[in-house]
């Protein structure tokens, strides 16, 4: 039997639900590949993968999207790891970098800009080592390990999953599982409970888990700061954001 190909991104907060998948009998059933959010989008949209963890942005480019499971990577307020950093308050910032490693961070601090900061620096499209030359006028948005620490160098943090909550009074996703075709629904049965005791174990994953950063705190950033569930409320957010970046949100794609 084909094993599934499957992409999921890289970063820390995918732990508990990637150690609930190698830990599961599913894991003989698939082919996993850990990369930066943005690659993980363009392996699923390129047919390259059957099923990824990816930035939702990339679901209006897909032809027959469909959310696997009820897990994501989500927040239900501030997310800690997806952030604007700046030397100055938001409305002196001039420049502002593009982290490149997600669309859908890039597409939600547009609209927060537009809708609820009220702001208009100049965007810049980011590359590598873009943070270095963060300072004075010139802010960023920083997403995923890389912020681990920036806080101490930066006064002013704007944390876009808080803002998106202040602006909506919703939880938002950052990433969701996403096939571009129908599965199996028994596999889509045992890869969700992968996930699910993923998730329940996150006190047992803390004794495999070095700290990223001396003052990083992980059991907290995993059940404070991330919310894994795919409820209600997120696939409600999940609509709303999607609708606001595409002008047509797929047919057929239930929230």
């Amino acid at each position: 039997m084909r094993k599934l190909k499957v992409t999921a991104v890289s970063y820390l907060n995918t732990k508990p639900l990637l150690y609930g998948l190698l830990q599961s009998p599913i894991a003989r059933q698939i082919e996993l590949k850990l990369e930066i959010p943005s690659a993980c989008a363009r392996r699923l949209r390129d047919g390259d993968a059957d099923l990824g963890l990816v930035p939702v942005a990339v679901i209006p480019e897909l032809d027959t999207p469909r959310l696997i499971s009820d897990y994501c990577i989500g927040t239900a307020g501030a997310v800690k790891t997806v952030a604007l950093y700046s030397e100055k308050p938001l409305e002196e910032v001039e420049e502002l970098y593009l982290d490149h490693h997600s669309r859908t961070s890039v597409e939600l601090t547009k609209l927060l800009l537009r809708d609820y900061w009220k702001a208009s620096p100049r965007l810049i499209p980011a590359t590598d080592g873009y943070i270095d030359a963060l300072g004075g006028a010139r802010a960023g948005l920083v997403i995923g390990d890389r912020t681990i620490g920036l806080e101490a160098r930066f006064p002013y943090v704007y944390d876009l999953g808080e803002a998106w909550l202040q602006h909506t009074g919703l939880p938002f996703v950052f990433a969701a599982w996403v096939s571009n075709r129908p599965l199996d629904p028994g596999f889509e049965r045992e890869f969700s409970q992968a996930l699910r005791a993923g998730v329940e174990q996150i006190p047992q994953l803390m004794y495999l888990l070095p700290s990223p950063h001396p003052s990083f705190d992980l059991e907290e950033y995993f059940t404070r700061y991330i919310s894994y569930e795919l409820d209600g409320k997120k696939r409600e957010a999940l609509g709303r954001f999607l609708e606001a970046i595409s002008p047509k949100v797929p047919e057929g794609l239930a929230f």
